[in-house]
């Protein structure tokens, strides 16, 4: 499998400032590339799958190292290394490099824990509760809409039908349906409309939240699909780690001084 020019590129722009080391991979007008430069493309490129390390994967890297090197020194003998813009740019990227070597280093020192982990999945499974609805609605801009609408699903109207006029656009080509989804999904007074339906049954009254007033039906109910903690660890691990991160940054903004 050859490597992709625009991957290549994208695993050289990702290594940033390496060590320099006695051994070079070459010497460009002068100027050293450290093989370890080399070394973390190839590192980099093999752990993302792209292909594995062999002897054209290194002398593909080589190439596009020396080429930019030579345009690197042109760039600069051309003053684009003084251009306003550029300079704005790297002091960004220079910003962006030491911030991600301080998350990594906090993330380090302070790892989520397993029973965090295992806290959080039970939260989540208590607020999923032990029953799934299969909820349709119809969204009318005012109560005597909604009421009409209910008054003609009386009269044999087939809610599918009538859903087409709801101004819930992303469902009213699909018959207002909601999928399968737990109460805690909805807004609470929108949950408790149909938690208490009979299957097949529509509510008595609109419902009116803050995105105006639902026809409401209640297709079918079945018992939580719920994933076992292995399925669902890493992100939940990974929603805790943002959390730890958010926390530590706010931390760190209310002490600091602005003016």
């Amino acid at each position: 499998m050859t490597l992709k020019p625009a991957r290549l590129l994208l695993a050289l722009l990702a290594i940033t400032a390496m060590p320099a080391f006695a051994q070079n991979l070459a010497v460009v007008n002068g100027k050293a590339i450290p093989s370890s430069r080399a070394d973390a493309v190839v590192k980099q490129v093999v752990a993302q799958g792209q292909q594995p390390d062999s002897p054209q994967l290194r002398e593909a890297i080589k190439k596009d190292l020396i080429a930019r090197e030579v345009m690197m020194q042109e760039a600069v003998k051309q003053g684009y290394e003084k251009d306003a813009t550029v300079k704005s740019q790297m002091d960004t990227a220079r910003q962006t490099i030491i911030i991600n070597a301080l998350v990594r280093d906090y993330m380090a020192k302070n790892p989520v824990k397993e029973a965090d982990i295992k806290a959080e999945y039970d939260i989540y499974k208590a607020q999923a509760g032990d029953k799934e609805y299969h909820v349709r609605h119809i969204l009318a801009g005012t109560e005597a809409e909604a009421k009409a609408i209910i008054a003609k699903l009386k009269g044999g109207a087939k809610f599918e039908e009538l859903a087409k006029t709801s101004k819930d656009t992303g469902t009213a080509n699909t018959g207002g349906d909601l999928d399968w989804a737990a109460p805690s999904s909805f807004p609470k007074v929108f949950s408790d409309a149909f938690v208490g339906l009979q299957k097949g049954a529509v509510t008595e009254n609109p419902v009116q939240t803050p995105n105006g007033f639902h026809v409401v039906k209640l297709d079918d109910t079945r018992p939580t699909k719920m994933p076992a903690l292995e399925e669902v660890k890493g992100q939940i691990e990974e929603a805790l780690q943002q959390k730890k991160l958010q926390a530590y940054q706010d931390a760190m903004v209310t002490k600091a001084k602005v003016q």
